[in-house]
């Protein structure tokens, strides 16, 4: 029991790991040259409210397994829910800090709260319990899918990628320009 305990609880951590092994190097180089609004959570706070919603979320789908009495076909819809949204929790930091995507990362993140709040419905025949462990993390990406949406808006992507291809021309230019000199 305490083993399947620990294993659930553990496993949204391991794409939080990954995360962070993507943000690290974002968050003190791009990150800080977006637009942010002013109620942004500061960001000593993400790595604490992750860990605690992680481990909500983890524990209320061991729950909701034993309750089902494992990985039977009564699982499949809120476990698959569960694994779906998931799998969309784990993709976000990629296309936000990775690719550095805002519209993608906003389409994706409104995509993910709707498949938490699906989650939430069919978990909630099943354990209550589990249920109201995931309210934080729906009420938590409800704040992320409204910075989100103030960071696209605020940070207009064309004009980043046109002056990426600029500097990118000049570059080609200088180089090409130090090849005819030699």
């Amino acid at each position: 029991m305490w083993l399947q305990i620990a294993g659930f609880t553990a496993l949204p951590h391991l794409g939080g790991l990954y995360g962070v092994y993507i943000t690290r190097k974002e968050v003190n180089t791009w990150y800080p040259t977006l637009k942010k609004p002013s109620w942004r959570p500061p960001n000593k706070a993400f790595p604490v409210v992750w860990t605690c919603l992680y481990t909500g979320m983890g524990y209320g789908s061991y729950l909701v397994w034993k309750e089902l009495g494992g990985f039977t076909e009564d699982a499949l819809v809120p476990l698959g829910l569960y694994g779906t949204q998931l799998a969309l929790n784990w993709a976000w930091t990629p296309i936000f800090f990775g690719a550095h995507k805002l519209k993608w990362s906003l389409i994706e993140i409104v995509l993910l709260t709707g498949t938490v709040g699906a989650t939430m419905m069919s978990w909630y025949p099943i354990s209550r319990t589990a249920t109201m462990l995931l309210a934080p993390y729906l009420g938590w990406l409800c704040l992320a899918t409204s910075l989100n949406y103030c960071i696209w808006r605020d940070n207009p992507e064309e004009k980043e990628e046109k002056r990426r291809l600029e500097e990118k021309v000049i570059f080609q230019q200088v180089s090409l320009g130090r090849l005819l000199v030699i």
